[in-house]
């Protein structure tokens, strides 16, 4: 460990080293990929507002990604803050454009989808199962409780969406923001090489992002809508949710829609849907509220 006295530098933890832009260029910059820039900056405010101001200024390629090895004003949904420390996690965002070939009424299933590659991404790169907690949130289990590893927050910008992920990578216990937070590292992953999971995660959402663009936006012809229920931890189960402006609705979690919205099934029978708002997990969430 580095003196807290220590001057920074990109080496001063050796057990997180900088990411190697070559190589993650040479992997992922191909012709025929959807990756068509990558940068990564030593630190930023947000990478989202960065890429988000790029893109509403013009010019902005689609499959432009924006790494930070630190962000000093992460952003999560209803104006959270995400903080970590330097290379602990994956901290970027990616700019999409899927334009005439996608109603923008469909638009909205790209964070989803987003989640969705990301949870197969890094179950194959780092081994751990990853869970989806509607609509934003990745959840690992760390000693027999479920715990928020990672975030997804998506953004109109230009012609197109910015879609931006926090992953929790080597954090320690005594780094973790909150009791309910985790780390890859704390739920056993076989692997924190963060150069390999950052390949696995965006090779992953090239592909479910071309499966979906193929089909119209159309969640359930490109199997998205079955995969994000697949892997959804908040179906199944008792939640509150949380509404804007400050109502509550309870109701037992049924199914995600077309929309991508949530199916409450409430005490008198209706079937409710919920197009945003925080969700609470009330019962059957493993090692209790979430």
């Amino acid at each position: 460990m580095t003196p807290p006295d220590a001057p920074h530098n990109r080496w001063s933890d050796l057990d997180r080293p900088p990411l190697n832009v070559t190589a993650l260029r040479r992997g992922l910059l191909r012709p025929e990929s959807l990756w068509s820039e990558l940068e990564v900056v030593e630190t930023t405010g947000s990478t989202n507002s960065d890429l988000a101001g790029r893109a509403r200024s013009g010019g902005l390629a689609e499959g432009t990604v924006l790494v930070a090895e630190e962000q000093t004003a992460g952003r999560g949904r209803l104006e959270r803050s995400w903080t970590a420390p330097p290379r602990s996690g994956l901290f970027f965002s990616v700019y999409l454009e899927p334009g005439d070939d996608v109603p923008v009424e469909r638009w909205g299933w790209v964070p989803l989808l987003a989640g969705v590659a990301a949870a197969t991404g890094l179950a194959k790169s780092a081994g751990v199962d990853t869970a989806l907690k509607w609509p934003n949130d990745l959840l690992v289990t760390v000693e027999g409780a479920e715990r928020k590893a990672g975030g997804i927050l998506g953004e109109f910008a230009g012609d197109g969406i910015v879609v931006g992920l926090g992953i929790n990578v080597s954090l320690r216990a005594d780094e973790l923001p909150a009791p309910t937070a985790g780390s890859l590292a704390l739920a056993g992953a076989v692997s924190t090489d963060r150069e390999t999971l950052l390949r696995s995660v965006l090779r992953s959402l090239e592909h479910w992002y071309g499966e979906w663009k193929a089909a119209g936006g159309d969640a359930a012809a490109s199997g998205l809508q079955a995969a994000y229920a697949a892997g959804c931890a908040t179906l199944d189960r008792t939640v509150r949710a949380e509404l804007p402006g400050g109502d509550a609705l309870v109701g037992q979690a049924v199914a995600i829609d077309g929309d991508g919205r949530l199916v409450l099934s409430t005490e008198d029978g209706l079937q409710q849907p919920v197009s945003a708002g925080d969700i609470v997990h009330l019962r059957g969430a493993a090692g209790g509220l979430t």
